[in-house]
């Protein structure tokens, strides 16, 4: 019946096409007379629009879905009728029109070959629409022409993915790849199954399609645009009654439902679906296949799974994997629908909070309990300007009532609002003529310097003067003072020790590399995060406005685009402009003439003249060899060893291992690298005690240890004793409490008498406790004694516990390595043409040997060549001494043509060191006329000193560290200009202590002070 209702439905379908307005027919303007005559029938007849698309889509299913209803096809068998009593010859026109439409609108299992269409992420499953992007023109074209010509249908077929993408990671590049993708390589990255579209419409390059039926390739026909053969597929046969077959489909359309409820991305795809299916009827009823393939195709799970869904041909097998897939969305969107529950009320409850917070600051604004936010504000700021408000300049106070008043007409939502709070703050944060209350304590002032620093008598004495004016003016002015030496003298340390002998707030910032005015002089407001300087940063920081500040790094100011932070100091550093300091963020005057400035720097060269000329220097040259000796005594290894938690009476540093330690590894200005030195000694000695198992935690009270031992052994000794021996049963932890109070007072009192006497208890149950406490007692000394004899090793590393780790010249190089340093002093007795000199660098002071030595002789020879990196200044020095020589020589002894017929060589080492300065020239030239005159010069001899061409001795500089470097090589002879004699004089004892000091004018003088004949000596 079935088959006969549908050939009766097929044919009816042939024949209503002829009666069908020509539009729904596409065979162009050259159609046939006949079909004219065929539509001016169907149009005079009345046919339906309706009535052609129920007789078009009547054709039997291949894909198991039912026919259509019985009453359609009866309907349609009598519009057939209707249509064949017209007439013979419109019979005849009938079949002609009929063959003519079967070849150009096939039905869609006619389609044998198709154009395949490469899908690259989700197959396409019947009934649902997909858009699609086509890159390739040509074969867009041919989709366009097959449309044209009534051939809208394409096969669709899912891409394989490489071997090497994984497929759970989405990639730009696979659109690229599968529009690169023709012919052969493109048929072999197919899966073999697909699905048989409808080109529904094509828009540009986007084609959108609508599945059919499933496909199988076969083989492929053509490769450009690739065309396959394939096979239509159709589901296994099953049983609709079967219980499994519907529980397993009620459970799947169960589980849609229950994601359907939560998803509104699944509610879409299932619009869209019913659309779809009430536009197209032939893609067949909804029911098992469908409802599998419904539930794949909306689901969101892996394209292969949604493959592994459309290639299942059993019914029952697809509904199983159908459920897998929707049951996997219905966690996933378990797992969404309580992410957004959880936000949903974190925001819920924030918004909450927010009303009830406004709410509340209403009602408290209603009830007069709280002001507004710029009430509140300005009450803030009065109330912190009110104990400065009387010593607070006029012009500032009147600055701060105009941005009070400012502040209550802005809005607090504008920028402006910000700005105004913002200088506010800062404008009542600061100390305005609060001045901390000074110590003009000379005495106190001078115990607090030496107990922090030793030595730097310079900077005490001043600091004391400026103590002592200060005391006489009953009040003290600022002042500043550079600090200037080499690294590691104290310079910034000794800056916190005059803020607590004055009794002054102490606040440091370095301007090392400062390149930015804004850093001195503050920000403009109207910039965004505008911030003051750091003058008025330093002011709001120590609470007074008159602190100790300390400018650390002064002569390495840098200068960039952002200005000259040089000259921004200006300013600041000068008392009579910093009185009237203006900070470009507040923009009103503040006195700053109270505030003591310190700088520090390591030369005072790099500083610009103006800014030098602003300070009052004090040089720091450094320390000698005691001082060291001393800071290292007082004041470096006593904080070492407590901050390394060692006891004195744990080690010993001898002095000679410290003087090897500073002559030898630590010959800088500064102690700071001696410092190091001694910590890593200290280091080390930490280690060795932990090594030997000593510990110096605090020892756990030995009478805690007694009660623990004896409460662990209490069980054991009743145990062991029994209750018959004791004389009395008793409770064990009673006895052993009370036996240890007794073994506790026997130790305090040094009696078990005593204790006896002290205790209230009867005279049966002390006597019962003492047995058993002896017991006890005997049990832990037998125990003792034989741990003892088994641990004598232990007690012999105990008893090596108790002796020092000493730390003396044989052992120093375990501790701190090999010295770094060696003796400066090449020579016992400098030979013929060698003459030590002083020189001075960024260690301090160093001694410099000056070498001459004849290289050729005869006549014209007279020349001098120069070796050991020497500077301009140094060579030009070389040339004036080699000058004065000649002439001193020729005046000495005027048969000697030495230096006429001689080429001479002068090298300092050592070579690899740069050498600079004008204080070698009477060194160069003692060791010419050394050369010259063929005599060693004076042993234990060092001079310095700049010479001009008439022999005259011009000062140096840097008489301290010279005289500490000659020191230090055991000169005992030195040469110093004589206008250096005051910078001698100014040197402490202990620097002058066993040298001989010959001041001259002359070089006359030096040569025969360096040339003294046998019987002078």
């Amino acid at each position: 019946m079935l088959k006969a209702l549908s050939s009766s439905c097929f044919q009816g379908r042939l024949r209503l096409s002829a009666r069908f307005p020509s539009a729904a027919v596409n065979v162009g303007e050259g159609r046939s007379p006949l079909l004219r005559v065929l539509g001016s029938l169907t149009s005079r007849r009345g046919g339906s629009s309706v009535f052609w698309r129920k007789a078009f889509f009547c054709s039997e299913p291949d894909d198991g879905s039912e026919p259509l209803a019985e009453a359609k096809a009866e309907e349609e068998s009598e519009a057939t009728a209707n249509v064949a009593a017209e007439g013979g010859g419109a019979e005849e026109a009938d079949s002609k029109a009929s063959s003519a439409i079967v070849s150009m609108n096939p039905r869609p299992e006619d389609y044998l070959s198709v154009i395949a269409l490469p899908l690259p992420h989700r197959p396409l499953f019947p009934g649902f629409y997909m858009p699609i992007y086509v890159k390739d023109p040509k074969l867009l074209a041919a989709l366009v022409e097959n449309r044209k010509r009534s051939v809208a249908y394409a096969g669709a077929f899912l891409l394989k993915d490489e071997p090497e993408i994984d497929v759970n990671v989405a990639s730009g590049e696979t659109d690229k790849s599968v529009y690169d993708l023709k012919g052969k390589e493109l048929f072999k990255r197919l899966h073999e199954v697909g699905t048989l579209a409808q080109i529904t419409s094509i828009q540009g390059d986007q084609v959108v399609l609508i599945g059919h039926r499933r496909l199988r390739i076969t083989e492929m026909v053509d490769e450009e645009p690739l065309t396959v053969k394939v096979d239509h597929l159709k589901e296994e046969a099953y049983n609709k009654d079967d219980d499994i077959i519907k529980a397993t489909a009620f459970e799947v359309i169960s589980t849609l439902r229950d994601v359907l409820k939560t998803s509104s991305l699944w509610r879409d795809h299932v619009q869209t679906y019913t659309q779809a299916r009430s536009i197209q009827f032939h893609i067949g009823d909804f029911n098992y296949p469908r409802l599998a393939d419904f539930g794949a195709a909306i689901s969101g799970a892996n394209k292969l799974l949604c493959q592994q869904v459309l290639e299942e041909l059993n019914v029952y097998k697809r509904l199983k994997l159908t459920l897998e897939l929707v049951k996997k969305e219905m966690e996933i969107s378990k797992i969404q629908e309580s992410i957004a529950k959880a936000i949903e009320e974190k925001v819920s409850r924030e918004q909450r909070r927010y009303l009830l917070t406004e709410q509340l600051k209403a009602i408290k604004k209603e009830l007069g309990m709280e002001k507004d936010d710029k009430t509140a504000l300005t009450a803030k700021f009065r109330e912190r300007l009110e104990p400065n408000k009387d010593r607070c300049p006029p012009d500032v106070l009147q600055v701060i009532e105009e941005e009070l008043t400012k502040l209550q007409m802005l809005e607090p939502v504008s920028s402006e609002f910000n700005v105004t709070r913002n200088y506010l703050d800062w404008l009542t944060s600061l100390p305005w003529g609060n001045y901390s209350t000074e110590n003009f304590d000379v005495h106190r002032a001078q115990k607090i310097l030496d107990e922090d620093h030793y030595g730097l008598s310079d900077v005490k004495e001043r600091i004391l003067e400026f103590i002592a004016v200060g005391k006489l003016r009953g009040a003290s002015q600022g002042k500043i003072i550079c600090l200037s030496g080499p690294p590691g003298v104290g310079k910034t340390s000794i800056g916190r020790s005059i803020a607590r002998a004055l009794d002054r707030k102490f606040y440091r910032f370095s301007v090392g590399g400062l390149a930015d005015v804004a850093e001195i002089k503050g920000h403009r407001r109207t910039y965004i995060g505008a911030m003051p300087g750091k003058m008025v940063q330093c002011l709001k920081s120590v609470g007074t406005a008159n602190p100790l500040v300390l400018i650390d790094e002064i002569d390495k100011l840098g200068r960039g685009h952002a200005g000259d932070p040089a000259s921004a100091l200006l300013e600041l550093l000068d008392p009579e402009q910093n009185i009237n300091f203006l900070d470009h963020y507040l923009d009103v005057p503040i006195d700053l003439s109270k505030v003591l400035f310190v700088c520090t720097a390591n030369v005072t060269e790099t500083i610009p003249n103006p800014l030098l000329d602003r300070m009052e220097v004090i040089s720091l040259a450094g320390y000698i060899t005691d001082e060291k000796m001393h800071i290292a005594r007082d004041y470096l290894e006593k904080t070492i060893r407590e901050a390394c938690g060692i006891k004195p009476d744990q080690v010993e540093v001898t002095g000679t291992a410290l003087l090897s330690l500073i002559e030898n590894y630590c010959r800088e200005a500064g102690v700071r690298n001696l410092q190091k030195h001694i910590e890593k000694i200290y280091r080390k000695i930490a280690l060795q005690l932990v090594r030997r198992g000593l510990s110096n935690e605090p020892e756990v009270d030995s009478q805690k240890i007694d009660l623990q031992e004896s409460s662990s052994t209490s069980e054991e000794a009743v145990e062991i004793v029994g209750d018959g021996q004791i004389g009395k049963n008793i409770d064990a932890s009673a006895s052993s409490v009370q036996a240890n109070e007794i073994v506790s007072e026997e130790t305090e009192h040094a009696t078990s008498h005593d204790a006896a006497v002290e205790s209230s208890e009867e005279p049966e149950q002390v006597a019962t406790n003492l047995l058993y406490c002896l017991t006890i007692k005997g049990i832990l000394h037998f125990f003792v004694e034989v741990a003892n004899k088994g641990t004598n090793n232990v007690g012999e590393a105990v008893g090596s516990d108790v002796d020092k780790v000493v730390i003396d010249v044989s052992n120093l190089v375990d501790f701190v390595g090999k010295p770094v340093f060696h003796a400066e002093r090449i020579y016992d007795q400098t030979p013929v043409g060698v003459v030590m000199g002083l020189a001075w660098n960024a260690l301090g002071g160093s001694t410099l040997y000056i070498e001459t030595t004849l290289v050729e002789q005869g006549e014209g020879k007279c020349a001098l060549h120069l070796t050991g990196q020497l500077g301009d200044v140094m060579k030009e020095s070389a040339q004036i001494a080699h000058t004065v020589a000649r002439a001193i020589l020729l005046e000495k002894e005027p048969k000697n043509q030495f230096f006429a017929t001689s080429k001479c060589h002068l090298h300092v080492p050592a070579g690899a060191t740069p050498k600079e300065g004008p204080s070698a020239g009477c060194t160069m030239i003692t060791s010419m006329l050394s050369l010259a005159l063929n005599k060693p010069v004076k042993k234990d001899l060092a001079m310095t000193g700049e010479v001009t061409l008439t022999g005259r001795i011009l000062p140096i500089g840097g008489v301290k560290e010279k005289t500490i470097a000659a020191r230090r090589s055991n000169v005992k002879t030195i040469i110093f200009p004589s206008a250096n004699r005051r910078d001698f004089d100014e040197l402490a004892d202990n620097v002058k202590e066993g040298l001989d000091v010959r001041f001259v004018d002359n070089y006359n003088q030096i040569l025969e002070l360096a040339f003294e004949s046998e019987d002078a000596k």
